[in-house]
């Protein structure tokens, strides 16, 4: 990593010391806000990751001078038919979950770096984003979960992800911790889809529905009839509800 990258002020993220990389490739590129750790089967080409989040970004940005409305509104953005890619795919992932198109942002971009590192050759490949996951591989993958330093309750707490449900997106959302905004007080909500802008989306507009623990089960419904979500985990306290397909685990 070079020493202008340290410089810009990145957070340590802890979790990622719980990230197993043994025999695997693995490095971190960061660009402005966008942090990613990358974890791979191959060697991957570290400047080419690098261009790929510039030009990503470069589409997000050179979108909301156009309509600042991308960047602002915490409701779905209809955005103009010739918008890059990566900018539809988070307006159609923030109509789906009922919130802003940039709840999906970190999803978004870490699946777009994993599918370009699928498409370089590399059969497994894991990019976290801020805690927002892109999982692919035909290997098992166990996920830890993470709910808050004062909740030694569910410090073990993992998932594991077996290959048929790859490529997955896991994201998480919370009102007690980390830098996304949230309505809702839910110690973690978690969301898996097969898109991981939708998970990002989805986690938000699920957690933004929790405030107490009697929210559980109607965040829990209203995350089901969310099109593409595949499995929902909310935490509260020394309270968790799931659905879907979660395969809880020791971490």
């Amino acid at each position: 990593m070079s020493k202008a990258i340290e410089e810009r002020g990145f957070q340590p993220r802890f979790y990622r010391d719980w990230m197993k990389t043994k025999g695997q490739h693995s490095g971190r590129v960061a660009v402005c806000e966008t942090d990613l750790q990358i974890i791979t089967d191959l060697p991957f080409d570290y400047d080419d990751c690098r261009a790929a989040v510039e030009s990503f970004r470069s589409d997000i940005i050179t979108y909301i001078r156009k309509d600042n409305r991308f960047l602002t509104s915490l409701e779905p953005v209809k955005v103009s038919s010739s918008a890059a890619p990566l900018v539809k795919r988070m307006a159609s992932a923030g109509r789906r979950a009922g919130v802003g198109p940039m709840a999906s942002v970190a999803g978004a971009i870490a699946e777009a770096v994993g599918r370009r590192l699928l498409d370089k050759g590399c059969r497994e490949a894991v990019v976290e984003n801020g805690g927002d996951v892109f999982l692919a591989g035909k290997a098992a993958k166990r996920v830890g979960i993470f709910a808050g330093k004062g909740l030694p309750c569910w410090r073990d707490l993992a998932i594991n992800v077996a290959p048929r449900e790859m490529p997955l997106g896991i994201c998480t959302s919370s009102g007690a911790f980390g830098h996304s905004f949230s309505f809702g007080r839910a110690d973690s909500v978690v969301i898996l889809s097969p898109d991981a802008a939708l998970a990002d989306a989805a986690a938000t507009a699920v957690c933004n529905r929790v405030s107490s623990a009697e929210d559980m089960r109607g965040a829990l419904s209203f995350g089901r009839s969310i099109p593409g979500v595949s499995g929902i985990i909310i935490i509260v306290g020394d309270k968790l509800a799931s659905w879907g397909k979660v395969e809880f685990i020791s971490r």
